[in-house]
């Protein structure tokens, strides 16, 4: 997980909405594309294992559910902002974003989960939940990239590899509809789409 920089808690405050100007007597929606600049500038500054932008994580994650609802997509963008920023439950609401999308957002989020430490149980508490889980699915996609395998293994060449992302698949793959998860893979990591046909045959 990246580490949020002491710099975000000066351009975000959670406290109050970045989306509504106090004087407008009509709320602005909360959209697909707004949920895109929130995550950008929520994580601007957040680097990953690799010392990439942890922006372009949450963008691909969010890309990668085009084929869904609003709510959806926009979960995908905001997956891991309570987990790596201070931006509370409460204030997104305030700014407009559903309920439902910030249910999703909480599911997918560890340090909300009864064990935090105990990824397996989490992956279970995820997947029984639709709309969690193809979030989830695609989370699990990116990281699952042969490029980032690749590069973290040559990083750390004594470490085992890591396994709990393709320990996680079969219980995410059975849980929703199988053409649901093959339109995510399509879009994100088409490497995956013969593992998704040996765990779940057509």
């Amino acid at each position: 997980m990246p580490v949020a920089p002491d710099s975000l808690k000066g351009r975000i405050d959670p406290r109050r909405s970045l989306f509504k100007p106090e004087a407008s007597m009509t709320e602005p929606r909360f959209t697909v594309e707004t949920a895109q600049v929130l995550a950008e500038v929520a994580h601007n500054r957040q680097k990953d294992k690799l010392k990439r932008p942890y922006r372009e994580h949450v963008l691909a994650v969010g890309d990668a559910l085009a084929d869904f609802d609003e709510d959806i997509q926009i979960a995908g963008y905001l997956h891991d902002i309570a987990e790596d920023t201070p931006i509370t439950r409460q204030a997104l609401l305030e700014m407009g974003v559903s309920e439902r999308a910030v249910d999703i957002i909480e599911r997918v989020t560890r340090r909300f989960h009864d064990d935090p430490d105990d990824y397996d149980a989490g992956i279970r508490f995820v997947a029984e939940d639709h709309d969690a889980t193809l979030v989830k699915i695609a989370d699990n996609a990116h990281n699952s990239l042969p490029e980032r395998v690749k590069a973290l293994a040559e990083k750390w060449p004594d470490k085992p590899p890591v396994t709990r992302h393709a320990d996680a698949r079969p219980v995410l793959y059975t849980a929703v509809p199988r053409e649901e998860v093959r339109m995510i893979l399509e879009r994100i990591n088409p490497f995956l789409l013969r593992e998704l046909d040996e765990i779940v045959p057509e």
